[in-house]
């Protein structure tokens, strides 16, 4: 992304500068309960002595927020922060827009409190630039119990045979085993989760972060799009186009056994009165109890000419990671703190075993960014990627022909 090639959209021509005592954040949280969070964010800044100017950019998943971003940046007017995340902070910092804030993470103690693999990045060359607000597990596969009881399914499957053991007996009782919406971010969630289950961590590593030509060329590879056609085998035909929270329903109403999404689920479980291990079951995707892949979300800082400006960027991001805030927000989303040092008192079994599961795996390597939601790569190899596993899940095609794809796919830059 280089700024000169970027066009100036004039009719997105914004005010001017924000008064010095002001923080102005861009961001794209508008719904109820991120709406509710973000004012949460604006009081502990105030109580810090700043005022907050609100940037909210609704709308295209945060593309929208992505354009008026560089429109400002081009302009000359940065906002003081920006919701950005995965390799996109590193490409701004490539762009030498970025302030360095190492002293508030001094100040709190960042390196200590966050996983490394989170910390690094928040970082460009070293040097904190963006501060971390949640973490979003992945790799969760949601269930209802009555549904695997009905169709005689004892336990929750936790390999992929156990999985399509239980999926024929939920085919067979009438229902519908796995709720999915037909849409490629959506295929390339469960393609994440089957292939960190059906490879393992290191080889989600090599494959679908480091893009090895020769894992993603593998005999392993192969056995993924072959375990992911089984997936799809188990897929109603009306899942295209649906919306992910629309199948999060049909597991809550009874209509499916199975769905792999991640941890936003749980606020439509939570939405509709549902319990944790009453009312539905969350567990890792099969074969992946050992590793966590996450999506976190964050705020980079961009440089502030003014004095007063640079106090209020300090200010702002040592909100962000005051566990009260972390509380607050992640509370309202269904993620959990990225960071250690929050009190787990009001979080439910399903954020407590995602807490859990993340401090063991950050011990054991298995702390893993997901590439599905655009933690690992970068957007326009993403997208190749994302498309090879679309058309594979809307196609015959061949899981040979797919692991060929796919290889040619991880050269596009």
């Amino acid at each position: 992304m280089k700024l000169k090639h970027i066009v100036m959209l004039t009719s997105l021509a914004f005010a001017g500068n924000a008064f010095a005592t002001d923080v102005e954040v861009l961001h794209y949280w508008t719904s109820g309960s991120e709406a509710k969070s973000v004012g949460q964010l604006q009081q502990i800044v105030k109580e810090d002595g700043f005022g907050w100017k609100d940037f909210a950019v609704a709308g295209g998943a945060g593309e929208n927020a992505a354009t008026a971003l560089k429109t400002r940046v081009i302009s000359g007017n940065p906002p003081t922060a920006a919701q950005l995340k995965g390799p996109s902070i590193q490409e701004w910092g490539k762009e030498g827009v970025l302030a360095n804030i190492d002293d508030a993470a001094a100040a709190g103690k960042w390196d200590a409190v966050l996983p490394k693999v989170v910390a690094d990045i928040m970082k460009y060359k070293g040097h904190y630039v963006a501060a971390p607000v949640n973490v979003h597990r992945v790799n969760w596969m949601w269930a209802n119990p009555d549904v695997l009881k009905k169709a005689g399914v004892v336990g929750v499957p936790a390999t992929w045979d156990a999985f399509f053991d239980a999926a024929e007996k939920i085919k067979k009782s009438g229902g519908i085993a796995i709720a999915h919406g037909g849409q490629p971010w959506q295929d390339a969630t469960v393609f994440e989760s089957v292939a960190l289950g059906v490879g393992g961590t290191e080889f989600y590593k090599k494959a679908l972060i480091k893009l090895d030509q020769k894992e993603l060329t593998s005999p392993t590879m192969v056995k993924v799009f072959d375990t992911l056609g089984k997936v799809k085998g188990y897929i109603d035909k009306d899942a295209a186009g649906r919306d992910w929270n629309l199948a999060t329903a049909m597991v809550i109403n009874g209509k499916a056994g199975f769905q792999f999404m991640g941890d936003w689920a749980k606020g439509e479980f939570s939405n509709a009165g549902k319990i944790p291990g009453r009312d539905y079951i969350c567990a890792a995707a099969p074969g992946t109890d050992k590793a966590y892949t996450f999506n976190v979300d964050s705020f980079a800082m961009f440089t502030q000419k003014d004095a007063e400006a640079k106090k209020g960027q300090f200010a702002l991001a040592t909100a962000i990671m005051n566990p009260k805030f972390q509380a607050i927000f992640n509370l309202n989303k269904g993620s959990i703190p990225v960071r250690s040092g929050v009190s787990r008192a009001k979080f439910d079994d399903c954020a407590i075993k995602s807490m859990d599961d993340m401090d063991s795996t950050n011990k054991n390597g298995g702390l893993v960014p997901s590439f599905a939601h655009g933690m690992a790569l970068p957007s326009a190899t993403q997208g190749a990627v994302v498309d090879v596993i679309a058309k594979f899940m809307n196609s015959n095609m061949s899981s040979k022909d797919a692991v060929a794809a796919l290889a040619k796919a991880a050269k596009v830059k």
